[in-house]
């Protein structure tokens, strides 16, 4: 009977063993992982929107769970969580199992204004990015009798009436959106705190409010009737959905930006083949002719392509929340300014 070679006894020996095991086990997940997130999805997946139902972000998310079924092969269903700016369903989504049946739509207000709030997740560590969605123009809007049709008009205005405008503050993105045209135009304006955008756009057609930052899509149908008007869309370039309105350097005050956005998050740990699943019926979706119809109707813009990977939206985020986070701490602009 052959014998074994002294030098594997003992000690020795052990360490071999564990060593062979440990190789095959890591040559068993290499195996297992792929197959599993070639499988995914095997039910029905829940999207997660952080406002109640009717609002923009929700039609938003309905359009792109419609035709997202298609490539998966599975239902994706909506669950609308309100609350706390959008916090609480976020949180919902940050506690999730990492397993790609749970994920959000998130946007300024929830994955980076909302440091406003005592938040019990992070921002940055907390979600694996999939891709974002589409980039939503803001318009700067003011009253029909306000002196002034375009953002140079309004500064050249406000200097020689100073302290007479008021600016309505209904959310996180807005009330920084005034901070910045102060910091940029050198002027200063009365806040107002609002609680939502409906009330805030029925005083402003009733002129009793002077200016209101709101989302184009939501705004744009009361300007094309005349009853209030559209000083600048706060994006660095034209919205193919409201080409007409000229851009905040266009119209007057330089660097004066804040376009909203849609984007998908899944939980941290979430496999990377699983949101290159998710990732890939997003980009097929946003691809689609009627998808992109539909969103311009809502007064969205389907996001560039290069943004719309995970890579693409962890760097936009990371910028949005460099030139953001510094202005909100430095205004003390807090949850009870809302």
């Amino acid at each position: 009977m052959a014998q074994m070679t002294p030098w594997l006894w003992g000690d020795d020996m052990k360490h071999f063993v564990v060593t062979t095991m440990l190789v095959v086990a890591v040559g068993i997940i290499g195996m297992v992982i792929p197959a599993h997130a070639q499988s995914f999805p095997t039910r029905q997946i829940t999207l997660v929107v952080p406002f109640p139902p009717g609002g923009s972000t929700d039609i938003a998310a309905r359009i792109m769970a419609e035709r997202m079924r298609t490539p998966l092969g599975q239902t994706v269903v909506i669950e609308n969580i309100g609350g706390a700016g959008g916090s609480i369903a976020v949180g919902r989504v940050a506690r999730a199992a990492p397993d790609g049946y749970t994920f959000d739509i998130g946007q300024w207000d929830t994955h980076v204004g909302s440091i406003i709030y005592k938040l019990d997740y992070d921002l940055q560590k907390d979600f694996e990015p999939i891709g974002l969605v589409s980039q939503n123009p803001q318009l700067m809007l003011a009253r029909t009798t306000l002196p002034a049709d375009n953002l140079k008009d309004l500064v050249t205005w406000m200097k020689a009436n100073p302290g007479k405008i008021n600016f309505v503050n209904q959310n996180a993105a807005a009330n920084v959106s005034g901070v910045l045209f102060e910091n940029l135009s050198g002027q200063k304006v009365q806040f107002i705190p609002y609680r939502g955008a409906g009330p805030a756009m029925t005083d402003l057609m009733a002129g009793t409010v002077d200016l209101v930052v709101a989302q184009g899509g939501v705004a744009l149908p009361q300007v094309r009737a005349g009853k209030i008007k559209a000083l600048a869309n706060l994006s660095p370039k034209r919205s193919a959905a409201m080409p007409d309105i000229p851009t905040s350097d266009e119209s007057g005050v330089q660097g004066l930006y804040m376009s909203g956005w849609f984007a998908f998050w899944a939980p941290r740990g979430t496999p990377k083949a699983i949101i290159a699943r998710l990732n890939a019926a997003m980009m097929e979706a946003l691809a689609d002719p009627n998808v992109k119809a539909r969103f311009e109707e809502l007064g969205l813009d389907v996001a560039p392509r290069d943004l719309q990977t995970p890579e693409g939206l962890a760097q936009f985020q990371k910028a949005e929340i460099d030139k953001w986070w510094p202005i909100i701490k430095n205004a003390n602009i807090g949850a009870t300014a809302q």
